[in-house]
């Protein structure tokens, strides 16, 4: 709320309110009367200040009985993700025995794996500034999409990888308090200005097509891929590539969702992917102008289709609804988490021991994260249907206070 507060109780004094919080006491101003042939002024009415409170702690230490549903999941899934995990996790102090631990686990029975995960770890909710503990679970999944390695009226879409002109600057070399942010720029004279943006890379195409990795039939797919972070892409001949995020042109991601939200095209519950999709058929002039409603754009690699899914943040494939994605300011990648939501536009309950291996440009929150649904259409219905409340508990090693290195 007011940064300055004292200041801000100055003002007040100054327009004459009475009602501030208890201060030092002060000498009385001397009361003068009006003259009889005036009125003297009402002195305002002013409400009561209040000093604004302080944001909860993102991490609150809980219990193993807070966690609805806890002892009816079979945590094997994630354990097997949770140790993929420990390639990464093992290089810092706190996570180095847990991870030997794991992989020394030799009973791998549901009974057998909740109980090391109970002994191992300590359950810790997450709680936003506010102090509620529900956030928005949205759901992601990759793709198969039509491709080709050649341009023509059938493929006309092309798909790139980073450009050479993208200058990225990793901020934590400078500032390390910002070691999850970059910027992107382009060399302009002598100045870093802000990468193209969708609408401004529209026109970059043309001349940079044979820089192309491949070629989509829809523009429409190719647009929700780059939001799922990777795809499938189907070749004329049978066989399959598939397409990983590599990076991003640096501007902000925006919901076309909500642009058509605001233009009334469509109520903010009828927003989900297939309705968007219905929406741009029906109306082809104006795809280029919903899709530019998003400036953030997606630059892929190439890899080989082979494990359980594609590569998340931390580089390991990602495992069909075990592995989330979150937040990393508050939220290590890597580390367990128990969430409990519904499933897709029901009141189902959906409650299972989750592994955080990746991140999206618009998972930002302390309650917030994106089901990974896996590959195909079935796993994208209900990916696009996905936009439930739920709560999140991280958990981490026994005798480990979050914020200490």
């Amino acid at each position: 709320m007011f940064r300055n507060f004292p200041a801000f109780l100055g003002l007040l004094a100054l327009a004459g309110c009475s009602q501030l919080p208890p201060q030092a006491p002060a000498t009385p101003a001397p009361t003068a009367a009006c003259p009889a042939a005036q009125t003297c002024p009402a002195c305002p009415v002013c409400p009561t200040v209040e000093p604004p409170k302080p944001a909860e702690k993102p991490i609150q230490a809980a219990d193993w009985n807070d966690l609805p549903g806890w002892s009816a999941d079979d945590p094997s899934a994630a354990f097997t993700a949770f140790v993929a995990s420990c390639r990464s996790l093992e290089r810092q102090a706190h996570w180095k025995p847990v991870c030997a631990s794991a992989r020394a686990q030799t009973d791998t029975t549901t009974g057998a794996l909740r109980a090391w995960f109970e002994s191992t770890f300590q359950p810790w909710a997450l709680v936003n500034p506010d102090g509620s503990r529900q956030g928005l679970i949205t759901g992601y999944y990759e793709p198969i999409l039509k491709g080709s390695r050649q341009r023509s009226k059938t493929y006309p879409n092309p798909v790139f990888g980073p450009p050479e002109d993208m200058i990225v600057v990793e901020l934590a070399e400078l500032y390390p308090e910002l070691k999850h942010l970059r910027l992107r720029g382009r060399i302009e004279g002598r100045k870093l200005v802000p990468y193209y943006s969708r609408a401004e890379w529209g026109p970059q195409e043309s001349k940079r097509s044979p820089e192309a990795l491949l070629w989509i039939d829809d523009a429409i797919d190719l647009f929700f891929m780059q939001i799922q972070g990777s795809g499938q892409i189907q070749l004329a001949d049978g066989s399959r590539v598939r397409l990983n995020y590599a990076d991003q042109n640096g501007h902000p991601y925006r919901a076309i969702g909500r642009w058509l939200v605001e233009r009334g095209e469509m109520k903010a519950d009828q927003a989900s992917m297939q309705n968007i999709k219905a929406w741009a058929k029906a109306n082809p002039s104006r795809m280029t102008e919903m899709l530019n409603a998003n400036p953030s754009l997606v630059f892929f690699r190439e890899l080989p289709v082979e494990g359980s899914g594609p590569q998340g943040a931390m580089g390991l494939p990602l495992t069909p609804e075990r592995s989330l994605a979150v937040d990393p300011r508050h939220v290590p990648l890597g580390a367990p988490i128990w969430l409990a939501t519904t499933r897709p536009n029901t009141e189902q309950a959906l409650t299972r021991l989750m592994v955080g291996q990746d991140t999206g440009g618009a998972i930002r929150g302390v309650v917030r994260a994106d089901f990974y649904w896996g590959s195909g259409p079935e796993a994208g219905s209900l990916a696009g249907r996905m936009r439930q409340q739920g709560r999140l508990w991280v958990l981490l090693p026994r005798g480990y206070q979050p914020g200490t290195p």
